[in-house]
């Protein structure tokens, strides 16, 4: 019989490796001698690979270890290593999971040439735990001066909700579920397939109980067994003060309830601001145009600003005001969200020309002209025709 190589040369690493340079050399020696990546060379490569597993499967065994490196072998008998992961006859391998312990990395190995875990073991845990309910979205309109000055509203939303007859469990009153005969409880049952590594364990989730361990013999009549029923709950929403267009309020716990007693999922609004006949928002301030008198503009005046929230502002404007001059009321705009800081309220104005005049108005407007140099308009033709 041929002497076999010492595990360590088979890894390439010392005597005084540690437990992560042993599994990062298995890692790297495991995906280089895989024979689905030696299709050229298998032969030569399942060899390889099975030499290599099974000195890392004794090697990072710290009892093993302790004997190879006292013995030179983790069988007094001699026989070392036959019983490895990979032991078998004829080239034909055969495993089952608790041949690896713990080994969560050859899982990860397996994964990249499978897309599933080795020996089920990636697959295998129990999707059954808590799982957080849906989250539902909804869209709300509100007008400016709600978004400027904060609002509740009712709304009505359609979601599953627990039964109120069986609780949320599904079953009859009085009755309780049983454990599934098909997977013994576990949720996952086990499928065995033939490779050319020999026979291979996946997991995959229970078609009978549908991955929860347990099945319902006598199903709520009001819910039929599924444990939440349909309603349409109306819900106070609070609309904060400066809230922006297409911005989103959260309301935690308001969505659909959750799985095997996880929490219920949220509840997301999107806001949407309808456009006001005057204001308009840039930021956090508040834009608008005020419309001002010829003789206002010239000779100044104070000015009554109604503001978004219903009260009015009073503004003196100097005279000679041009039209398209901006003036800015401060700390009058929209409240910021997310601090304390507060828009302006900035207000344009536009100086309006008469249309109409009567004898005297136009008289005096002549005279004012003349007192001014200024060329008296042609009847009819000019600004004031």
């Amino acid at each position: 019989m041929a002497t076999k190589r010492d595990y360590y040369e088979i890894l390439g690493v010392n005597k005084n490796a540690t437990d992560d340079e042993l599994k990062k050399a298995y890692r790297k020696l495991a995906k280089k001698y895989h024979p689905d990546a030696n299709l050229d060379n298998k032969q030569e490569a399942e060899a390889k690979f099975k030499e290599v597993n099974e000195a890392y499967e004794n090697l990072s065994d710290p009892q093993k270890r302790r004997m190879y490196d006292q013995f030179g072998t983790v069988d007094p008998q001699g026989f070392g290593g036959a019983g490895g992961p990979f032991g078998g006859q004829g080239g034909y391998y055969s495993y089952s999971s608790s041949d690896f312990g713990d080994f969560g990395d050859l899982g990860d190995i397996f994964s990249s040439f499978f897309g599933g875990g080795f020996g089920g073991r990636s697959q295998g845990r129990k999707q059954t735990g808590p799982r957080k309910g849906a989250d539902l979205n909804l869209g709300m309109d509100i007008t400016f001066e709600q978004a400027f000055l904060g609002v509740e509203k009712e709304v009505i939303i359609t979601r599953n909700d627990t039964c109120d007859t069986c609780h949320g469990t599904g079953a009859k009153p009085g009755t309780s579920k049983m454990k599934c005969t098909t997977c013994n409880g576990t949720g996952q049952v086990t499928a065995v397939q033939n490779t050319i590594l020999g026979q291979m364990q996946t997991r995959r989730t229970c078609t009978t109980c549908h991955g929860t361990g347990e099945i319902i013999q006598e199903p709520c009549e009001h819910c039929h067994g599924k444990g939440t029923i349909r309603k349409q709950p109306k819900i106070k929403v609070k609309i904060p003060a400066g809230i922006d267009d297409n911005q989103t309020v959260v309301l935690r716990g308001e969505g659909e309830p959750g799985n095997q007693g996880g929490p219920k999922g949220d509840l997301y609004i999107t806001v949407r601001i309808k456009r006001h006949s005057i204001y308009t928002r840039k930021g956090n301030n508040v834009l608008c145009e005020v419309p001002i008198t010829i003789t206002q503009a010239t000779l100044g005046a104070e000015l009554e600003i109604p503001m978004v929230d219903g009260t009015k502002e009073t503004y003196k404007i100097p005279e000679g005001t041009q039209t398209g001059t901006k003036f800015t009321l401060r700390n009058k705009g929209f409240k910021s969200v997310n601090s304390s800081s507060v828009g302006d309220f900035v207000f344009t104005v536009t100086v309006q020309t008469p249309k109409r005049l009567s004898k005297e108005q136009r008289d005096l407007l002549m005279q004012l002209a003349k007192t001014m140099n200024e060329q008296p308009p042609v009847k009819k033709r000019g600004l004031f025709g």
